[in-house]
């Protein structure tokens, strides 16, 4: 089975410049338990970057293997605030597994000479759990602020999220106007 796994340009995401066309990726929102994550970064909007986006964390690799099981790992950048409740919670019993996110992922159409947006949900929450390997969560904070981008100053972040038992969808694009939806959710 196919999966769709991209390199996210951090970057590009921080610093968006118009004539360079780099996949690049938001978590918009994110809740983990009853620890909400701040929407406390500012970025261009890649599909108008007139327009400013409000995020909880510049991505830098997103993976899913496609099967409505399958979890889906983001991986990016976070702020100082938002390292500290990660922490707090890694640190935590962390009881409380839910997960309230939403993202999106954009990459760049050769051929329409746009960017679209590549991979997310169908713009509602997306409702999982913090994966588990073992007896561990898939939940991890960078001690050392990042180097890739020194200001403002992040963090790297990764998490992986198994769907809810309910019905959900994922949405991914090759190009503009060349998508399809898939089941997230058992």
């Amino acid at each position: 089975m196919a999966e769709y796994r991209h390199k996210l340009d951090i970057y590009q995401g921080y610093n968006f410049k118009k004539d360079r066309q780099t996949p690049v990726g938001f978590i918009t929102k994110l809740q983990i338990g009853l620890q909400s994550l701040a929407v406390d970064q500012t970025v261009k909007d890649p599909t108008d970057p007139t327009e400013d986006l409000k995020v909880v964390s510049v991505m830098s690799g997103v993976l899913w293997e496609t099967g409505p099981t399958d979890a889906v790992y983001l991986s990016g950048q976070v702020s100082v605030p938002n390292r500290q409740d990660v922490a707090m919670l890694m640190f935590s019993d962390l009881t409380n597994v839910q997960v309230v996110f939403q993202f999106t992922v954009y990459d760049y159409d050769p051929v329409a000479k746009k960017y679209f947006r590549a991979f997310h949900g169908d713009g509602t929450d997306l409702l999982g759990l913090v994966e588990k390997r073992g007896d561990e969560h898939d939940l991890s904070i960078a001690d050392e602020p990042s180097l890739e981008v020194q200001s403002p100053e992040n963090y790297a972040f990764q998490i992986g999220i198994k769907p809810q038992p309910s019905a959900q969808t994922l949405h991914i694009a090759i190009a503009d106007q060349r998508n399809l939806v898939k089941a997230w959710g058992p």
